[in-house]
């Protein structure tokens, strides 16, 4: 198995992402291939602690996530970086930093379905105005069209979602 690829999953709150970012990581490590998990609520509470949720930090957040994305593919290390990136404009640039070194994998899952999964309760808190400009409830979440691949997985287990963006991925 060759990967030279940053795999960048973006979806909703809920989605699966960091689920499937951790099954990306041990089918990695199965097949001993150097590899980081970089996800947005670890990086926030480390090297990104100083941003918000404003547009300015989100923005900030992804630059840097994408940054440090590129500094591990420079050194042959594979990225799977796991971010709700809602905007457009976040994908767009994601893109122009990683170049052709970065896959975009939007993970397709109903708001319906994220509400039911919302183990942090955040949903609730943006319905009441708790949090504010929350992804998809009072902040919007953009077309999706700039994805390279799209993954459902309402009806697919977190293993077969991460197998299924490998084979696409391989091809």
């Amino acid at each position: 198995m060759k990967i030279d690829k940053a795999i960048w999953l973006y979806g909703l709150s809920g989605a699966g992402k960091s689920t499937i970012a951790k099954e990306l990581n041990n089918i990695l490590i199965e097949n001993k291939i150097p590899h980081v998990l970089l996800d947005g609520d670890d990086l926030r509470s480390g090297i990104n602690k100083d941003l918000g949720f404003s547009n300015k930090d989100r923005n900030e957040n992804i630059r840097r996530a994408a940054e440090l994305a590129d500094l591990l593919m420079r050194q042959n290390v594979i990225s799977i970086c796991s971010f709700i990136t809602p905007f457009y404009a976040l994908r767009k640039m994601v893109k122009e930093i990683l170049k052709e070194k970065v896959v975009l994998v939007f993970i397709n899952t109903p708001i319906e379905v994220c509400t039911q999964r919302d183990v942090k309760g955040l949903y609730a808190k943006a319905k009441t105005n708790v949090i504010k400009e929350f992804t998809g409830i009072s902040s919007q979440f953009e077309d999706i069209s700039n994805g390279d691949i799209v993954i459902s997985t309402t009806n697919k287990s977190p293993r077969q979602c991460a197998e299924d963006i490998l084979s696409k991925i391989l091809r």
